[in-house]
């Protein structure tokens, strides 16, 4: 029996490009959310779509229309501030769930709050299944897996080329502007920790060439570890402006350190105001197809200086098109098969290396 597919925010940037990529693949959901004539004509625009008005602050708003097996789908952020009651509502209903969260910390709630739950239910909790961070998590199992048992650290860029900062949502430059005075998650000698963020930089080579990349927090340092228990230190890196990344490690130092002075809060505002810059809402389909995006998974025995012990590249769609295709096929899977694991999971624990492999390679992420 096929469940019931619900979208929450179907009338946002990344809503938009979910609902456009599960009507590709012939999934009519149920749109929510709180503006009854933004729903109404977004149902009508797309063939007839059945839609629910509903607050999203309010679980019990949600959670009456929610029934065990359904999939929620949600893209209603920032997550921190508006994710915990739509979770929660998920999670009391019985139902699966996934979102387009970027934040870590926001991930590590649901999985505290809500594993022991979903796992009872039988319910899937995917946080964060979009470009942020499964191309990472999957190019890093694979390194893991094919460097085995001597594995000890595991480095994970991400990369994108073409006009980039043109091609940055409204959303992802306010997240980058508050991600330059929050700590970064790294999995670090078998325990979580926080770094200031740009911190570190480290060099990849990507199609052959040298490329630096920041420090940033990413899933894979809370997941890999757990499928790969011999996997001591695991650290993400952003290298959408290589030739940038030590000055923003410089700008992040001073930003961090204005946030403790007097008046810091305005000073620090100032600072991080230009990352603001550009035109408002996302790419149109135009720009994304002039941007693909890059990742490497880069396994090693953790010892300075040694040899990778296997190097994974990944070449796929752009990042917000490559967001909008993974969370419509995890829905519909989930939807119409019973060979999912419960439990707020990651993208390999949920479905298995083979099966999110062949997912991507059928979305365009493939290996180069």
């Amino acid at each position: 029996m096929t469940s019931r597919i619900i979208l929450l925010g179907a009338t946002g940037y990344t809503g938009d490009l979910v609902l456009s990529a599960l009507l590709r693949r012939g999934v009519k959901p149920t749109i929510a959310g709180r503006n009854p004539a933004a729903l109404a004509a977004l149902a009508q625009r797309a063939g007839g779509l059945d839609h629910l008005v509903v607050d999203a602050t309010d679980p019990a708003s949600l959670q009456k229309h929610l029934q065990t097996a359904d999939v929620l789908i949600t893209t209603v952020g920032p997550f921190e501030r508006f994710g915990i009651p739509i979770a929660q509502a998920a999670a009391d209903a019985g139902a699966h769930y996934i979102d387009s969260t970027g934040e870590v910390g926001f991930v590590r709630t649901l999985h505290d709050r809500h594993h022991q739950r979903a796992r009872e239910t039988g319910a899937v909790m995917l946080p964060a299944f979009g470009y942020d961070y499964v191309p990472g998590v999957l190019a890093g199992a694979l390194a893991a897996s094919e460097a085995g048992a001597a594995v000890r650290a595991l480095d994970v860029g991400y990369f994108a080329t073409g006009p980039i900062w043109r091609g940055i949502s409204q959303g992802t430059r306010t997240t980058m502007r508050d991600g330059m005075t929050l700590p970064s998650t790294r999995w670090h000698r078998n325990r979580l920790t926080e770094e200031r963020t740009a911190s570190r930089v480290h060099r990849f080579t990507v199609r052959g060439r040298r490329k630096s990349a920041f420090l940033v927090s990413g899933t894979e340092v809370l997941f890999l570890p757990q499928e790969f228990p011999s996997i001591e230190d695991v650290t993400v890196y952003n290298g959408w402006f290589p030739e940038l990344s030590r000055p923003l490690s410089m700008y992040s130092a001073l930003a961090n350190a204005t946030a403790h002075l007097p008046a810091g809060r305005k000073l620090t505002d100032a600072l991080t105001r230009p990352l603001l810059i550009g035109p408002s809402g996302g790419p149109d389909a135009a720009m994304r197809d002039r941007i693909p995006s890059q990742v490497v998974a880069v396994a090693s025995s953790g010892i300075p200086g040694s040899a990778p012990l296997a190097e994974i590249h990944l070449e796929g769609p752009n990042p917000y098109s490559l967001t909008g295709e993974l969370i419509a096929w995890a829905a519909h899977h989930i939807a119409t098969h019973a060979d999912v694991n419960p439990g707020v999971v990651g993208p390999t624990a949920a479905f298995g290396l083979e099966t999110l492999r062949n997912a991507c390679a059928e979305l365009g992420l493939v290996p180069v």
